[in-house]
């Protein structure tokens, strides 16, 4: 079953030189980018406080002895956190430098060029900013959006020409993201005790979309934000840092935890859709991103969608022994245009899902 259409489920905002003379000289904030009360809203756990985003070897996945072990640790990250940083990936480095070479230069450029790619009226993809909301408020900061798989997919106009090995790079980097995802998945089978094609099978041919994001740094961090606390849609997220500049704030027990991202590492995390197909097993965390006072950040995160039989449901697998489902089952095409309205509107879509 094709994904659905997502043009006209969102609305983005053309990014102007209003825009950018806001991001270039942040002692004045417009009013449609403070957000004061929700930066403040909950606990950030201080420096202080000793904690560890767990952390997974995919190179001890990949060894018989030690397999066992870390597919147990990876199974405790799902459940109790929803985000791990993952190393010794094997994604192969080369594809990865150059795609952070491609994506440096794509922001790096004058807004001009950045806008031969500008998002359209009731677009999804393109240049531009993240989704806008109903309160009408902005995220500080250049979002560049497109769907990378299945290849008919594509909104080819879409894809950046300058520099002109960005879409290479992307060809590239997408193969990887998707191999990395496979391998993980099976790991993750075998952690829930299903058969691999049971949940590979729910991910494979389903579309896959990346979004480029740059966060200028802001000289009054406390008022705005880089993305309001959300759960992530789709399936599974990959996400990538090229600088060490701290902002992804995972919220964990009422309390908000900064990631501090580790050398090459990708920071992966439960989106909806895992969890529901998990029944619940596996957690979709809420998260969020705060700029930083001096240092600006850029992010290469990679969404892999899924669905089972065209529907977003728990997997009949976990259901045969028993089990109660915990979520409702519903197309993969009202699931999207739920979550899209949802997002819009500030909240949960997988909470009205809840049974």
């Amino acid at each position: 079953m094709e994904a659905p259409d997502y043009d006209n489920l969102v609305n983005r905002e053309q990014i102007t030189d209003a825009t950018m003379l806001a991001f270039t000289n942040s002692d004045h904030i417009p009013e449609m980018y403070i957000r004061t009360e929700e930066v403040l809203d909950g606990m950030i756990v201080g420096e202080d406080e000793s904690y560890e985003l767990p952390v997974i070897d995919m190179a001890k996945l990949l060894d018989p002895e030690l397999s066992a072990l870390e597919t147990a640790k990876l199974g405790s990250a799902c459940r109790n956190w929803g985000f791990f940083q993952l190393i010794n990936h094997g994604v192969d480095e080369a594809v990865r430098q150059h795609m952070k070479d491609n994506i440096v230069q794509f922001f790096g450029q004058p807004l001009e060029s950045k806008k031969t790619v500008a998002v359209r009226e009731n677009g999804f993809e393109g240049f531009g900013h993240h989704y806008s909301r109903s309160s009408q408020k902005l995220d500080w900061a250049e979002s560049l959006i497109l769907i990378t798989k299945p290849v008919r997919d594509r909104t080819m106009e879409l894809w950046p020409t300058k520099p002109p090995t960005f879409g290479h790079a992307i060809e590239d980097y997408s193969v990887e993201m998707k191999n990395l995802a496979m391998c993980l998945l099976g790991f993750m089978a075998a952690d829930l005790g299903v058969e691999q094609e049971a949940l590979r099978g729910a991910f494979s041919g389903k579309r896959q979309s990346m979004a480029f994001h740059y966060y200028p740094p802001c000289r009054h961090p406390e008022k705005v934000m880089g993305i309001i606390p959300h759960t992530d849609g789709l399936g599974l997220t990959l996400l990538l840092h090229l600088d060490d500049t701290p902002g992804l704030q995972i919220r964990k027990d009422g309390r908000w935890f900064l990631v501090r991202p580790l050398p090459e590492a990708f920071v992966v995390n439960i989106g909806d859709i895992l969890d529901i197909l998990t029944n619940g097993t596996y957690r979709s965390v809420e998260h969020r991103v705060l700029p930083d006072a001096k240092r600006g950040r850029t992010t290469i995160v990679v969404f892999q969608g899924a669905s089972v039989g065209g529907l977003v449901a728990p997997l009949p697998e976990l259901l045969n022994g028993g089990e109660v489902a915990r979520y409702k089952s519903i197309t993969l095409a009202d699931y999207i245009k739920g979550n899209f309205k949802a997002l819009h509107e500030g909240t949960q879509f997988i909470e009205s899902l809840r049974i």
